[in-house]
């Protein structure tokens, strides 16, 4: 690609057609068997089977029961801050906090969901990644819990969370509502009063029930009532919302009623009660991020084996650098508001509180917990607490010892976790502390064994990282690699070059190459067995060791390319290296905009500038085209401002055909000019009354388009239901406006002004507001690059020396390919920047999930999903289609070859996989972890997604015909 200003006709052989095939069908399954690549990496499911119980060594059981109250969705500040009048919403647990337990703030780990918290709570671990490909309900394994190890556990809740827990459970009592109670439209409190309805109910029947009472009445009972109203209520009326305020209220009042009817059945005092919420919700009535509102939960605990109050005076305390799971920082000050900063706040993580319950009752912790005993909620002896913090610890060391043991049996060379090497001799250790009751020394001793365990717990997570990242990025570069060789030998001068200067020494050693690829295939292939690997590794390493083994066939090429650089002038070099660093430059800024559209805006502004001056100064073409690049460019940058989630303005509609019209006027106008660079897009047309009634008959279906569009919204605000005439009337413009595209004049502006045309009407009848306008914005931003293109062309021709016979005198019709250069890039680079604000210009991933009826409603009003789906990405494909028809009269002009263009597409596309890559998350909230797999997902996708579009546009665009000069000069060149 480098080197050579001097363009050369190219007509690529039947056998390099043949190895494109191949190449282009390996670059298919090399990203489908990579994309798979991240649920072996980043969800690859936490828990382990095969563990024994650890019970605490306690002299009693601080609690016969326990009760957990969850209320669903509740935030922390609502909970805690007193009403407009000062009255706190909370009386009943505001005085446990004041008079009898404990108090402080959950801290719930991303993403903030009804079950992860649940799990959280319950189980002592957080979110299974791998439930990422599972669905919201039902987690994908199973695991323990403090249910599990009840002797009897008693709920009654949600149908969406309760049988998590109880369905498979045999010592459990409970019972669901239906799924119809959980209505919107109401006041969901009541779903509250049902399931303390449902405990009060089973605790009147045990008088007349002997065998109820007598399981009432045994220890290591648990009791869970999930009161669901707060969530309900906060997603339909929001949590500033009278209806959502008076439920915490509710909850309250719940919680008091099930205190004291707890006390006055058992009337023993050994009942312990757990408050708290499984998350929090957000002003939009919404919850699932890492933002304090969803992870914030309240937690207050009081009755058996609970602490009192513990009055302090508040001081402020230095940051300790310790950090809860959703980044909070330690000791956080109390909102003064709250009016408790005279009570001891004791913050937990919310897996914290699965051992805390356990330890209440006596029971072991969750074998797969990974929860801490949060020590200050406890009423115990100094020897209890002791031992209830080693029976905690050997419960999170028994998973990492398990972990270490899986790992080992399967692992030819096996890297153990060096902290925990000794871990034994510190059992020991901390056995003999206690016999000598020196308790502080061992309690300190076995935290710090509990955070060697966790963090090795950790290692053995990602103990498969290094070698599988590694291997797929060695992959990645490996396929760039093959295409930057496939583009050099094909589609430059470059061999030719090469054998001219002797060079290059083709050497027959393909065979002995591949057979040292296949052993070491055969080689990685019998390590992974004898380790007992998945098959898909097995995959990666044989693409990874293919890809290479291709590269290492081309050895001699790549020596002689690296002699030829060598000897290359250092001007040839520094340009070659600013290209790459450009390039490399404008993809992550790619890579960032996936994250912040508003920065296309930025671009748009500078590409403005630097467009309409590089016209202006280095072409020297017309001033009127330099400030259309200007107004051009700038008109685009204002869309990325606008919300991704589109407004309904259909009066932006109707606004946009007349400006679609509008276009198409100057286009026509520009058409009729036979100047200069003009003549590479309209020299071919032939001027007859056809393609003017064809022209006529484009703007009238644009401007009927506008008035359906006006028509069917009148109706809609009337309440009036949509004539089936008006959308028979919608459909037939839509599909005739398509097709007559391909009846235009083969030059490339009336073609492509013709497919602007052709492509409007449905987009028009597709939109709501301000992304029409768009339409119209960012096909003047694609003519304005065939114009740039064309000028450009047109004085490197009219500065060539042997370039001076008369362009009307001396052009065919048609074109032959030439080779690729340096600066060729260029045409690559702009089709990846255009082809992400195709996407980019008018939503972003969140977007596309927000549903407008109104953007179906001119071609269907019966709801059908399907087809409305296939309605809503048809409009989402018409800017790419309109990217790749440009891009690809472009090619024409500049008579560069389209399929090697597109494997340059690729090459860049796949920097940014790379990137995308190593930015999968599996923490976060659902829509976090769901956008950074859509972003690898969607950039892997682009060698297939791409290659079909080029297809589908190709029935325009394949016989569009460009002035080209006689080509007399080439033996110059």
């Amino acid at each position: 690609m480098a080197g050579r200003p001097r363009p050369q006709p190219h007509s690529p052989s039947a056998s390099t057609r043949r190895r494109e095939r191949w190449l282009v069908v390996l670059g298919v399954a090399l990203h489908a068997v990579y994309m798979l690549s991240i649920f072996d990496i980043y969800f690859k499911s936490p828990i382990v089977h095969g563990m024994d119980p650890v019970p605490p060594r306690l002299s009693a059981a601080p609690a016969k029961r326990l009760v957990l109250l969850v209320a669903d969705g509740l935030r922390a500040d609502k909970f805690f801050e007193p009403d407009e009048r000062g009255r706190y919403r909370a009386p009943f647990l505001r005085g446990v906090i004041e008079e009898k337990g404990r108090w402080g703030v959950s801290h719930a780990r991303p993403p903030t969901e009804s079950r992860p918290g649940h799990v959280s709570l319950i189980a002592g671990f957080y979110e299974d990644p791998s439930a990422v490909t599972k669905g919201w309900k039902a987690n994908p394994v199973e695991f323990d819990s403090v249910f599990n190890q009840s002797r009897h556990t008693i709920s009654f809740g949600s149908p969406d969370i309760v049988p998590i827990f109880c369905s498979s459970l045999p010592h459990s009592t409970w019972d669901t509502y239906p799924h119809e109670y959980e209505d919107f439209a109401t006041d969901a409190s009541f779903l509250d009063h049902w399931s303390f309805d449902q405990f009060q109910g089973l605790l009147n029947r045990s008088f007349d029930d002997i065998k109820l009472r007598q399981l009432l009445l045994q220890d290591k009972l648990v009791i869970f009532l999930h009161l669901l109203g707060c969530d309900t209520n906060g997603h339909a009326h929001r949590p500033y919302s009278s209806i959502y305020l008076n439920n915490v209220k509710v909850v309250d009042q719940i919680a008091e009623s099930v205190y004291n009817l707890m006390e006055n059945y058992f009337k023993d005092n050994q009942t312990a009660y757990v408050f708290t919420a499984d998350h929090g919700m957000s002003d939009k009535g919404s919850h699932g991020d890492g933002h304090p509102w969803n992870t914030d939960t309240p937690l207050v605990a009081w009755g058996a084996g609970i602490r009192s109050p513990k009055f302090l005076a508040y001081t402020e305390k230095p940051d300790d650098g310790f950090r809860f799971v959703d980044d909070h920082k330690h000791d956080t000050p109390t909102p003064q508001d709250w009016a408790l900063e005279g009570f001891e706040r004791v913050d937990v993580n919310q897996a914290d509180i699965a051992p805390l319950m356990s330890t209440l009752v006596g029971l072991p912790c969750p074998m797969n917990s990974v929860g801490s005993l949060p020590t200050h909620y406890l009423k115990l002896s100094k020897a209890d607490e002791v031992e209830a913090v080693l029976a905690n610890t050997k419960q999170i060391l028994n998973q990492f010892l398990r972990k270490s043991h899986l790992k080992q049996s399967s692992s030819l060379y096996f890297k153990p976790f060096k902290p925990l090497a000794n871990y034994s001799s510190v059992l020991s250790q901390i056995e003999d502390l206690i016999s000598e009751r020196d308790y502080d020394t061992a309690m300190k001793h076995s935290e710090e064994l509990r955070r060697m365990a966790l963090a090795g717990l950790h290692y053995f997570q990602t103990y498969d990282w290094f070698m599988l990242m590694t291997t797929i990025t060695l992959g990645y570069i490996g396929w760039m690699v093959n295409l930057i060789l496939h583009v050099l030998q094909s589609y430059t001068l470059f061999p030719a070059i090469l054998l001219k200067k002797a060079l290059l020494h083709p050497k027959n050693t393909s065979m002995k190459v591949y057979i040292g690829g296949c052993f070491f295939m055969g080689l990685s292939s019998i390590i992974l067995l004898l380790e007992k690997s998945p098959l898909l590794y097995h995959a990666y390493a044989f693409m990874t060791i293919f890809l290479w083994t291709r590269i290492v066939q081309n050895f001699e090429f790549l020596k002689a390319m690296w002699r030829e650089f060598s000897n290359m002038p250092f001007k040839h070099t520094l340009n070659l290296l600013i290209s790459s660093a450009i390039a490399l430059f404008v993809l992550e800024f790619l890579v960032i905009s996936f994250f912040d559209r508003k920065i296309y805006t930025w671009c748009f502004l500078a590409l403005g500038i630097l467009g309409s001056t590089y016209v202006a100064f280095f072409i020297q073409a017309s001033p009127a085209l330099a400030i259309y690049i200007w107004l051009a460019c700038w008109f685009l940058s204002v869309f990325t401002l606008m919300p991704a989630e589109i407004p309904e303005n259909n009066n932006l509609v109707i606004l946009s055909g007349v400006l679609i019209i509008l276009i198409a006027v100057a286009s026509r106008w520009a058409n009729s000019n036979c100047t200069t660079f003009w003549l590479y897009l309209t020299r071919a047309n032939k001027r007859d009354s056809q393609s003017s009634k064809l022209y006529f008959v484009q703007v009238i279906l644009v401007a009927i388009s506008s008035i359906m569009v006006w028509l069917s919204t009148s109706h809609r605000s009337q309440n009036r239901e949509l004539h089936s005439l008006h959308q028979l009337i919608n459909w037939s413009v839509a599909g005739i406006a398509m097709v007559l595209p391909l009846f235009s004049p083969p030059s490339a502006l009336s073609r492509l002004t013709s497919i602007f045309l052709g492509f409007a009407p449905p987009f028009l009848l597709l939109s709501i507001g301000y992304e029409a306008v768009f339409y119209s914005a960012f096909s003047m931003v694609l003519i304005g690059w065939i114009f740039v293109e064309s000028a450009n062309l047109y004085c490197s021709e009219e500065s060539g020396s042997a370039r001076r016979r008369s362009l009307v005198d001396g052009s065919v019709f048609g074109y032959e390919e030439r080779h690729l250069q340096l600066s060729d890039l260029r045409i690559p680079l702009l089709f990846v920047i255009l082809f992400n604000v195709a996407f980019f210009g008018t939503g972003n991933f969140a977007s596309i999930a927000s549903f407008e009826i109104s953007s179906v409603y001119r071609f269907i009003t019966v709801f059908s999903p399907f087809l409305m789906a296939g309605l809503l990405i048809f409009k989402l494909f018409i800017p790419f289609m309109l990217v790749i028809c440009a891009f690809s009269a472009i090619t024409k002009i500049v008579r560069i070859p389209r399929l090697g263009c597109y494997f340059l597409v690729i090459l860049l596309s796949d920097v940014m996989t790379i990137h995308f890559f190593f930015l999968v998350r599996n923490t976060g909230s659902w829509m976090e972890i769901g956008n950074s797999i859509s972003h690898f997902g969607i950039v892997s996708a682009q060698v297939v997604f791409v290659l079909l579009l080029f297809a589908l546009t190709n029935i325009y665009t394949r016989d569009i015909v460009v002035s080209s000069r006689q080509l007399t000069a080439r033996k110059v060149m």
